[in-house]
């Protein structure tokens, strides 16, 4: 039962991330079932679209929980975050499209969890003088974090921005000068071409002093 629970949806995972306004019967028929035995399991459209966003939630909050206990500085933990949320942000990357659709609400509440994890890391970033400081927190994680999703999303086209692209241009938007996001990332491969990417170490940033930051 487990089995053809988890299968659905992992399935729907990827025809609602080819196509998001893919209905059951898509769902079904490129799971192997009937509209009936997805039924069984999610009764309505919605129910399958909170549960995968409660097993994102779940996979991103014990990233988010465990790089923040780091007393790296916040730029160098906002690095190893996406390097080690990269698969899951890619794998969920229809949640984006989603969260601007009906569903908006339902996706916006389950990700709760996630947005105050996200606003404490960038909370400490602006306090410690490493982030920008020109919007809230809040506001301002949820810019960088969109990013994030926006390539996850145009990256399974063609597959040639991935995560380096992606922690860099967050990086930007969260007010960190270009040489020092570069710096951070390196020359690291992405975590998609590289099986053990989520086991490197976080960057050395002790001798990289910070420049002006913007305000």
């Amino acid at each position: 039962m487990n089995e053809t629970r988890d299968r659905i949806l992992d399935v729907a995972l990827d025809v609602l991330g080819e196509n998001p306004d893919a209905g059951i019967g898509d769902i079904a028929s490129a799971a192997g079932v009937v509209r009936r035995t997805v039924y069984g399991h999610f009764p309505s459209r919605l129910d399958l679209i909170r549960t995968l966003t409660e097993r994102a939630v779940t996979e991103m909050t014990a990233v988010l929980t465990e790089v923040n206990a780091s007393d790296a500085e916040a730029d160098a933990t906002w690095v190893e975050f996406i390097a080690r949320v990269w698969p899951v942000a890619h794998r969920y990357r229809v949640l984006l499209a989603l969260r601007r659709g009906e569903y908006g609400e339902a996706i916006h509440g389950l990700l709760g969890p996630v947005d105050e994890l996200l606003a404490d890391l960038v909370k400490r970033g602006q306090d410690s003088d490493v982030f920008a400081q020109h919007l809230p927190a809040g506001i301002l994680s949820q810019v960088a974090y969109g990013v994030v999703f926006a390539i996850a999303d145009s990256d399974r086209s063609n597959g040639t921005l991935g995560a380096r692209a992606a922690t860099i241009t967050s990086l930007l938007m969260l007010g960190v000068p270009e040489t020092r996001a570069i710096a951070l990332v390196g020359d690291s491969p992405d975590p998609q071409h590289s099986s053990g990417a989520a086991d490197r170490p976080a960057p050395d940033t002790t001798s990289s002093p910070h420049p002006p930051r913007i305000r």
